[in-house]
């Protein structure tokens, strides 16, 4: 039996699943670590954290599954984008890692369109300068902390990190590099011109691989800290989109995935580059070779359920304790008490800025229309909403560029939630499924782990293997009517805001350097 193992590095915790060739989840474990914000709009996580839960998470699959060690054939990586890991010349962490979310590099983002060209950078890597890429934060650290600067000498996003801590090699994978603003994405290799413009040196990059390729063998001291047989072969794993993609069977034409986890995705496979000249929406490298894809990214999306979950559910949360179920469970049956479109009120998810449509690390969240006779229900049911608002951004963007989004599989937590299923139903005005497996990107993982180590021909074979849909949904007439009406006056708000948005981040810089 050849078992795989797909290691997801999340924000809020590493999952770690065994996995069957049929893609069985044989069993799973998840440690989670804290998340560090010094100031606001500042993320930051300690890459020490994250090789913690993954040995942790990894000794207790080993442990739970039984299985013999040396029938474990290879395994994959994913995790969370973006985050700038500093190494100095022996591999030691120079600072915490400063993640996806983090929107501190406005200036920096100026800079870069100032040394490349907006238009050069979008035809090179395919994007405009973003706050949430690795790029503009490493210019942050040159600007602003010079000393670690100095010192740096490689360059590695999270999951990458930890391929280091397993096997020793520097390596990433174009995925995930796709979202560092360094990498030439049609051609799918790093630009030797971008990172000529902005002094940062070639030899700080590690090795580019194609996701499904062997990146390294896991040495003898990370297989006496993790229980895994030593020279066990290491994909290069995808980004957690992208892996998350393969594990929903996103690698054809025609089948769109939403997910919504700590942040929420819209993401369509496609043969071609395309790109949107707007910069609106992501176009990386897919994991599956010869391809890309295309991504709409709402930054604050399950973020702001659990918000919301940790700031006004607390009755929520000593119920559910007393009844050993989720909190997630008993905000749902409020939220599915109330209306749809929750009698006017509107939420715009920005807690920590946005991404698709708008690129504003300034925008806040808003609740839009509250009045005396909303409710607790209809304020729960008003954040699911108006998460799902902001994938349809996303979705409307990529049917623009031409792209077929016929079925739409829903992942990530919000795709337990029969709710939350039915609103992007209805909102979407198609077809929506769940699928049989939850485990998204570390499945997709373990897969292309599974396709370099031989077990599969290809990554849609691998797909075809061990990725099955599951329940579906259809649009509901009568929600979807409502939404329909409600949905431009989501569109609206954020038009109206942007103004007060700015003056806000200007008083409150010009209040933090008084």
């Amino acid at each position: 039996m050849g078992y795989l193992v797909g290691v997801d590095l999340g924000t809020s915790g590493t999952k770690t699943v065994l996995f069957d060739p049929a893609g069985r989840a044989l069993a799973g474990a998840t440690a989670e670590y804290p998340l560090y914000q010094p100031e606001i709009g500042w993320a930051e996580q300690d890459p020490d954290d994250w090789w913690r839960a993954v040995r942790e998470t990894i000794a207790a699959v080993i442990k739970k599954s039984g299985i013999n060690t040396r029938d474990i054939r290879a395994m994959g990586l994913s995790g969370q984008m973006h985050g700038l890991v500093l190494l100095d010349r022996d591999g030691a962490v120079l600072r915490r890692s400063i993640i996806w979310c983090d929107q501190r590099t406005g200036l920096e983002c100026d800079q870069i369109h100032e040394r490349v060209g907006r238009e050069r950078l979008i035809q090179i890597t395919a994007n405009p300068a973003l706050t949430g890429f690795t790029a503009s934060k490493l210019l942050w650290v040159r600007n602003h902390e010079p000393g670690i600067f100095e010192r740096t000498a490689k360059v590695l996003l999270p999951k990458d990190y930890i391929r280091y801590r397993l096997t020793g090699e520097y390596a990433t994978e174009v995925s995930d590099a796709s979202g560092t603003q360094f990498l030439d994405v049609p051609r799918r290799t790093w630009s030797a011109e971008v990172l000529d413009r902005l002094g940062i040196p070639a030899d700080w990059m590690p090795a580019v691989y194609e996701s499904y390729e062997i990146s390294g063998q896991l040495t003898r001291q990370a297989a006496a800290l993790t229980g895994l047989p030593e020279g066990l072969p290491v994909a290069g794993g995808g980004g957690d989109q992208a892996a998350g993609a393969v594990g929903n069977g996103i690698v054809r034409t025609g089948v769109v995935s939403s997910t919504i986890g700590t942040s929420g995705v819209v993401f369509a496979h496609t043969d071609s580059v395309r790109i949107d000249p707007g910069g609106r929406v992501h176009t990386f490298c897919h994991a599956v070779p010869g391809c890309w894809h295309i991504m709409g990214v709402t930054q604050g999306a399950g973020l702001s359920y659990r918000w919301f979950r940790d700031e006004f559910c607390a009755v929520e949360q000593v119920m559910a304790r007393r009844l050993g179920v989720d909190p997630y469970e008993l905000m749902g049956e409020q939220a599915r008490s109330a209306q749809p479109g929750c009698g006017g009120l509107i939420y715009l998810p920005y807690l920590m800025g946005e991404r698709t449509p708008h690129l504003d690390p300034a925008a806040k969240g808003v609740f839009f229309g509250l009045s005396a006779r909303h409710t607790r229900a209809d304020m729960i049911r008003a954040v699911m909403e108006g998460v799902t608002y902001s994938l349809l951004d996303a979705l409307c963007i990529i049917r623009e560029m031409g792209v077929d989004a016929s079925e739409v599989r829903a992942s990530g937590g919000g795709a337990r939630s029969p709710l939350w299923r039915q609103m992007q139903a209805d909102m979407f005005g198609t077809r929506v499924c769940a699928l049989e497996s939850g485990e998204g990107p570390a499945l997709g993982a373990a897969l292309l782990a599974g396709v370099g180590a031989g077990i599969y021909g290809s990554v849609p074979e691998a797909c075809d293997a061990a990725v099955r849909p599951g329940e579906s949904v259809q649009p509901d007439e009568r929600s979807a009517r409502v939404y329909r009406r409600l949905y431009p006056i989501y569109r609206g708000l954020y038009a109206q805001l942007k103004p007060s948005y700015d003056r806000l981040a200007e008083t409150l810089e010009a209040l933090r350097e008084e």
